[in-house]
């Protein structure tokens, strides 16, 4: 077999057969093609009653061709990080049943029951358990991935073992480049230009960004999901799963925590000019900036035991260490919070949390909150100490 596509649905059901037992009536499978399709091929081979997911990666970006060449390594980078997450947050991650080198694929669990997150956050379902789901999947895949779990030999394998050249690449240009000038690939709002083009001329905000960047680049403190947006994430009430890892390398704890963070503030953003009630939309922001915070004090809680329980680096475990570090953590999730924001505010990837504001003047007004709103988490990242800081923040601006 080669990593060619499949060549017709027959063959990718051959593939699901051939290499798991889930299906236990197989004269009624059928194939769909799912997800968005820009990068890779996605499809849910299901009957009435069961149903498996395949992914499956080409060595360029799909929807551009093989002018943008993409390293295969990425498929087998992803399928090994939801193996690697599953082995400590089993309870927020999709099982990977089947992993193939050569067809650069793998077959893992349908979570069709679940909601993806940008569309819960902008339909604004109620959702009590996220920031907890998210704190506990953040501080148990982040801790048993570090120096403060792994001894050095292990740690140092592991490094080596996610280097992700392209998908880095990409990061670094969309996240830390590009909205930071005017650059070819942004994409901004007409009535928000003269914003757009002060945040461009602001040569405190790019000496920051840079920073971020290099501490992107420099500080492997553990394994990242590293695009960790909600459309990555899928929700229902009661439940919470973690996808599409394929960005994972090793990298600083806080560009996790602070790109989920962002997303929340990017909805926050988008309530300004979403329909709905006013009384209603106020509220929903409410249980965002509640389920930040319960995002944070879960994260530092879990892991500041786990460290007291698992670490076996005296210097690590100690006791004050661990709170700077947690501090530190903090203070950069604030940054690459506002990072995200801005980038998908003015730069290439936008969301439907702003974009879905039909009225281009009306989304300007939302857009504008989330470009000062970014601004100041990078600018002022040491200042923000705590959640309730960021909140009236937030309020202030």
């Amino acid at each position: 077999m080669t990593n060619a596509k499949f060549a017709n649905d027959a063959e990718i059901i051959e593939f699901v057969l051939t290499n798991t037992e889930l299906f236990t009536d197989t004269s009624a499978l059928r194939v769909e093609e799912i997800g968005d399709g820009n990068i890779n091929f996605v499809y849910r081979i299901t009957n009435d009653h069961q149903s498996v997911i395949v992914k499956q990666a080409l060595p360029y970006v799909r929807i551009i061709g093989e002018g943008w060449p993409l390293s295969l390594d990425r498929i087998r980078i992803e399928a090994q990080c939801l193996q690697e997450e599953g082995t400590w947050a089993a309870e927020y991650v999709p099982v990977v049943y089947y992993f193939d080198q050569a067809r650069s694929a793998f077959i893992m669990e349908d979570i069709g029951d679940h909601e993806n997150l940008r569309h819960a956050l902008i339909a604004r379902r109620p959702l009590p358990e996220l920031g907890r789901h998210l704190g506990e999947f953040l501080a148990e895949s982040l801790f048993h991935t570090s120096d403060f779990y792994l001894d050095t030999y292990q740690k140092k394998s592991a490094v080596a073992d996610y280097i992700n050249p392209d998908l880095c690449k990409i990061t670094e240009e969309l996240f830390f480049w590009d909205p930071f000038c005017d650059h070819e690939r942004n994409s901004v709002n007409p009535p928000l230009q003269e914003t757009a083009q002060a945040l461009w001329q602001d040569d405190l905000l790019k000496v920051e960004a840079a920073k971020l960047k290099y501490h992107f680049m420099n500080d492997a403190q553990a394994l990242l999901h590293a695009d960790l947006h909600a459309g990555s994430v899928f929700v229902k009430a009661d439940g919470t799963k973690v996808i599409d890892p394929e960005f994972a390398f090793y990298g600083p704890m806080s560009f996790d925590i602070g790109s989920i963070i962002g997303n929340l503030l990017i909805n926050f953003a988008g309530q300004l000019g979403l329909e709905g009630d006013l009384d209603e939309k106020q509220a929903y922001r409410e249980f965002l900036l509640t389920t930040i915070d319960n995002l944070w004090s879960t994260f530092a809680v879990r892991f500041k035991e786990l460290v007291s329980k698992k670490c076996k680096d005296p210097v690590f475990a100690d006791t004050a260490f661990v709170d700077v570090f947690i501090e530190y953590t903090w203070h950069e999730s604030m940054g690459y919070a506002g990072t995200e924001i801005i980038r998908r505010t003015i730069g290439l990837a936008h969301v439907a949390d702003l974009d879905s504001i039909e009225d281009l003047n009306t989304r300007a007004i939302s857009e504008k909150f989330a470009l000062d709103l970014g601004s100041a988490l990078i600018k002022q990242r040491q200042d923000i100490k705590s959640p309730q800081v960021l909140k009236a923040l937030v309020q202030a601006i």
